[in-house]
Parts: C-alpha cells; structure tokens; sequence
C-alpha cells in the first residue's frame, strides 16, 4: 500500500478512535480466561487505576441488560441472526440491590480488553497484560433500586468510540447519574472492541481484521465507517423503542426506574464516531432533542482517496441543541471542515468548545485510569501525553463533566447555571472557537 493510502486509513480509521493496523482484537477464549485470573503474587502486581467518584447528590446504581432486535438481521454478520446488543443503564438509586459495586468491566471483557494488539494497547498505548482491567470498580450498585422519590429523569444515550467499548466513559455516565439523569451505554457488537453476553460469549469486533488486510483501501474504509454509522443508529433507536414500548423489558428494570424515566426528554452524547453517532442519530430520530459530540469527525473519506465526504448530519445539520466538545490533537484540524458544515446547516442552538492542549482520549476514562497506570510502569509518560496532551488529566475529567451537564441541565431540564453563555474562570482550558461559536440563549 503506498504512504498516502497508509496516511488516509490513519486518518479515517484510527483519529475516528479505531485500532491501530498492526494486530488482530481478537484472541483465543483460553487465552482471554488466562489474562482474566492472573495468580496470586502476579494479579497484586499488575498495575491498576480507580474512576473518580460522582459529584452530584445521588447514590448510582447500574444495571446491564441483552437485548435482541428482531427486526433487524446483525449488520456485520448476518449468518449470526437478529441483531443482539448489550446495554447499560446508571440512574440515581436508593437503598437495597445486591449491595455490591459493578466492575468497570467484567472478566473476560477486560482480559480481551488488554490483550496483545487489543484496544487498550492499540488505541491507548498500554502495554498488552500490564494493567488489571479487571480491578477498576465503579461507583454504582447493581440493580439498586431507583432514588425515592425520582420522577420524571430524563434520559442519555452515550456511544462510545470506534472500536471502544461502552465501558469507556463510565465516569461521565456515574456523573449525570448522581445529577438525576439515566444514562443508558450500548455496546454496539463487531464494533465495540468486545461485547460480553450471557452464557459466555464474546463477540469480538471485525475492525481490526480490516485495519491489518493488505487489501483494505479507501473505498473499504469508506463503506465499514458507513455501516459502523447505520449500525449505531439502528441501536440507539432500538434502544429507545425497548425502553419506551417493551413492558417485559421494562418489567426486568431495577424496582421503580422504569416509571422515573421520562422519555419526552431524551440526549445522546458521544466520543469520536460517538459523536458522529449522536448528530446522525439527532436528524434521523426526533425523540432524541439535545446532543454532544466529543472530539468525532462528522464526514467519511471518499473512495478515491481525495478527500472527505460529509455525512448526513454535516450536510443537514440539526434543529435542536448541539454541543460540540473538540480536542487539540493531530486529528483536530480534520475534525473542522464537517464542524463547520454541520453548524452552518443547524438551525438549533449550537456552540464549539476547545480543551486546550488536549489530545483525542481526554473526554474518555482514559483520562481518569491512565496516569495511575502510567506510573506504575504499564504505559510511559510519552504515550500517556500521545494519549491525553498536555491538559491536566483531573481538569480534563472537571471541565467533560461540567460541560456536558451544563448542557443536558439546560435543554433537558430548564436549569441554567449560565456556563455556556460564554468563556468560563472555571474553565480556563475550554475555549470557545469556530466562527460564531458565541451561543445565544433559546427562546423560551
């Protein structure tokens, strides 16, 4: 493959948060169990990292759901049958459930995880087996049921990067769940690096097998980020129907969090495809009315290798509020022409926000989880800073969090703290940018 060919799959690929091109995700399932239970001496030593606790009033609480479209065949292998996701759901909780905390991930998902040429090696430069993925614990009880008293919680889609799991902005998904929202995390399989279901399967994602294929040119890229695309709006709409219209579904919720959800008010955010995800899913679904996009590129590389093009959502924009939540990566400037178009195109409130001396992982957990590793030995200070810039890793993490509730607090729920009228004294690193970015208030 010639160097611009190379160049375009690194842009198109890996800046949307894919793996990198030089190892298969997929390992053998005796190989993931064995990383999954390290033995005594060997487990105490692998370096391991904590989420910072929610802030907001609320206790968490999680519960992970399998759900299975039927209307659907799997758009990546369509021998497998109906579409299957796994999803997770934070909200604010009460006293009872099983008086356990969920793990970030659980053991055969972190074992794949951290495996050799898998995403937390490709896509943040942890070194294969170095760190116990397993050991990282949430903030949130299983299945507790929902806050006395909770009523009418809006509801937050989150999609994660290309090739990332739905694990990976835990941390932001805790936040707005302390702050009373329900924050439901999809999974969206042969995409997500690995998806977990019941009875021992592991779906691995089919990203890397393209990223490695000699074979694999623009045009093969342009056609896995379109379906990847389509894939992810079929699940977040799917999503949606399940918890708005399937009563056997809603019956199996934690005690009482069905009836708190109000599914009148209904945001997605995003990281990376994400974020394409939550704009494209924006102008295909009008049950979704505020979305965020974090650091995602809202166009495709064209097949001739001459460019970009536009995605829908860049061409159309959107009639309702959009954030877009932007980094000072190498990928940045790629990031500006869709940008551009689809604020142009928009017709609702919109604003663009930069995280000074950011890179593209600082509105993930990788911000919370990779310092700790980084120094006990599992990834070095160089990759760390390739990973997450300059930015102060707990100014990252302050500034993702604030910003995105501001938001959703403000075309969800009416309250108006005022942080997005302008620049912030808080919030020095986030810098409004892009022509017209100065937001104006909504009508009432």
């Amino acid at each position: 493959m010639v160097a611009y060919e190379r160049g375009l799959r690194r842009r198109a690929v890996l800046a949307a948060g894919v793996l990198a091109g030089t190892a298969l995700l997929g390992t053998a399932a005796g190989r993931a169990e064995a990383l999954a239970a390290p033995a005594g001496a060997a487990a105490a030593a692998r370096p391991r990292a904590e989420l910072p606790a929610p802030t907001g009033p609320y206790a968490v609480g999680t519960a992970t759901r399998h759900l299975v479209d039927a209307s659907r065949r799997d758009p990546w292998k369509p021998e497998s049958g109906d579409r299957e996701v796994m999803a997770s759901l934070f909200y604010p909780a009460g006293g009872g459930g099983h008086g356990r905390t969920a793990s970030h991930m659980d053991a055969a998902s972190a074992a794949h995880f951290g495996a050799a040429g898998s995403a937390a090696e490709a896509n943040y430069r942890v070194r294969a087996g170095a760190a116990d993925w397993a050991a990282t614990r949430t903030h949130a009880r299983v299945d507790a049921p929902v806050a006395r008293g909770a009523r009418s919680l809006p509801v937050v889609l989150y999609s994660a990067g290309l090739g990332d799991p739905r694990t990976w902005n835990t941390g932001l998904a805790e936040e707005l769940a302390s702050r009373g929202y329900v924050v439901v995390t999809i999974d969206h399989t042969y995409d997500s690096s690995e998806v977990a279901f019941p009875g021992g399967r592991l779906a691995e994602s089919v990203l890397p097998a393209l990223a490695k294929d000699p074979g694999t040119g623009p045009r093969e890229i342009d056609a896995a980020l379109r379906r990847s695309l389509a894939a992810r709006v079929g699940d977040a709409r799917f999503v949606l129907d399940v918890l708005g219209g399937d009563a056997a579904w809603r019956r199996a919720m934690p005690r009482g969090l069905a009836d708190a959800m109000d599914l009148r008010r209904v945001g997605m955010t995003g990281h990376s495809m994400g974020g394409l995800t939550a704009a494209q899913t924006m102008l295909e679904d009008r049950r979704v009315r505020a979305g965020v996009n974090m650091d995602g590129q809202l166009a495709f590389p064209l097949p001739d290798a001459s460019g970009s093009a536009l995605s829908g959502a860049a061409r159309e924009g959107v009639d309702r509020p959009f954030l877009l939540l932007g980094s000072e990566g190498p990928g940045a400037a790629e990031n500006r022409p869709s940008w551009t178009a689809f604020r142009q195109h928009s017709r609702g409130w919109n604003a663009e926000l930069t995280m000074a001396g950011s890179r593209h992982g600082a509105y993930t957990d990788a911000a919370s989880l990779l310092p700790a590793l980084s120094r006990q030995g599992a990834l070095s200070r160089a990759d760390l800073k390739e990973t997450l810039g300059t930015v102060r890793p707990e100014r990252a993490v302050a500034a993702t969090r604030a910003y995105t509730v501001a938001f959703f607090d403000r075309f969800l729920r009416g309250r108006d703290g005022g942080l997005l009228d302008g620049p912030s004294t808080r919030f020095p690193e986030m810098r409004l940018s892009g022509a017209g970015s100065s937001p104006t208030r909504p009508s009432p």
